[in-house]
């Protein structure tokens, strides 16, 4: 689907680590700041117990997972709506992807140093936010004169209700608030959409946390989730170098040997992935066969043409129908005849919303 979630945060929090964990494409880790000049994009595998459930039952000949891609941004400094820093790159970097992973660091450890000298994951929050919400004040007043002077000149109606949205947005950011914190209505979000407001990207955020607080978090994950609580924002909590040892074991049994030990059910890149994969508002669909049994990804909300033509176009353009069984029945069952003779295939038309998990069949004439 071509899109990205960035990982952000100042130096030294953690998010090359965590990335270097997610994904084979290793971004440098050092004790000092601006380790990572250029972004490094890693394409990362999603998991998903149903696909291994089907692949337990099929035998196909090949398996290919959902993926999604992951971007490690260059660490932000004060001033970098100014061009502080790596900050110009930065804010370019971080305006190409299409979610953001903002990373904090919850753990104290006097080896590693930090920016500002001491750990405080709030300060750092606002910290890259007010950078943020600065660049997107400047966009919106930058935008503001040149749609102000349209709308009074050529009455443009969907100028007018640019401004509108302009003047809303302008409100929350002189207010030291984000973009997405402005309620807008459907056709207010249709012209916002090419804004591409910094603050405007859906956000998760991750705690990074030592080893004894990776399971019961610890007084700085508090001070977070109590910050965060009206943004509608998830908070993950992740020991980046926990997760750099599991990483390091060559094989399954030995991970799951140093997850129980720590009281973990699995690794929190697992966690980490799927959220990613959620945030950037994308689920996932199955076809199954002895050649192959595939997760394919799709935007949420998708109709049955548009998620036919992520397989080839021509499904697409001479899209038919769909045949659909639900994974529920598909495992309990155990094969398509079977899920067939029971009357568990629908077939949709071209109205039908496509699922997450949905097993699917196209039928279509070019």
């Amino acid at each position: 689907m071509g899109l990205q979630c960035g990982i952000v945060g100042l130096p030294n929090v953690g998010k090359s680590t965590l990335f270097n964990c997610l994904s084979n494409a290793k971004a440098q880790s050092a004790n000092f700041p601006f380790c990572t000049i250029e972004p490094n994009v890693g394409v990362i595998t999603v998991p998903d117990e149903r696909l291994n459930k089907l692949v337990e039952l099929v035998q196909p000949q090949n398996v290919v997972p959902a993926v999604v891609e992951i971007v490690d941004i260059a660490g932000l400094v004060k001033g970098a709506s100014k061009g502080e820093g790596l900050g110009n790159k930065f804010l370019s970097n971080i305006r190409e992807t299409d979610a953001i992973i903002h990373v904090l660091r919850c753990f104290d450890d006097n080896n590693i140093v930090h920016v500002d000298g001491n750990v405080d994951p709030i300060r750092d929050k606002e910290t890259i936010d007010t950078e943020l919400q600065l660049k997107d004040l400047e966009t919106v007043e930058n935008r503001l004169a040149k749609e102000e002077k349209k709308a009074q000149t050529g009455g443009d109606a969907k100028a007018k209700r640019l401004v509108e949205v302009l003047h809303l947005y302008k409100d929350a950011l002189v207010q030291g608030k984000s973009a997405r914190s402005v309620q807008l209505n459907d056709l207010q979000q249709e012209a916002a959409k090419e804004l591409m407001l910094l603050t405007n990207k859906p956000i998760l955020y991750v705690c990074n946390v030592d080893e004894a607080s990776v399971v019961t978090g610890n007084k700085y994950v508090d001070a977070v989730r109590e910050a965060v609580k009206d943004e509608g924002a998830e908070v993950l909590v992740i020991g980046a170098a926990i997760e750099a040892d599991i990483a390091e074991l060559d094989t399954y049994e030995e991970k799951q040997l140093f997850l129980q030990d720590l009281g973990l059910e699995e690794a929190g890149v697992n966690k980490l992935i799927r959220t990613a994969y959620k945030l950037l508002n994308l689920r996932t669909y199955f076809t199954a066969g002895p050649k192959e049994v595939r997760a394919w990804t799709f935007k949420n909300g998708m109709k049955a043409p548009q998620t036919a033509g992520i397989i080839h176009t021509d499904f697409e353009k001479g899209f038919i129908r769909a045949e659909v069984i639900k994974y529920e029945d598909f495992i309990a069952l155990g094969s398509e005849a079977k899920c067939k003779e029971a009357g568990k295939m629908s077939v949709e038309g071209k109205e039908y919303v496509v699922q997450d998990g949905d097993m699917m069949n196209f039928r279509f004439n070019v």
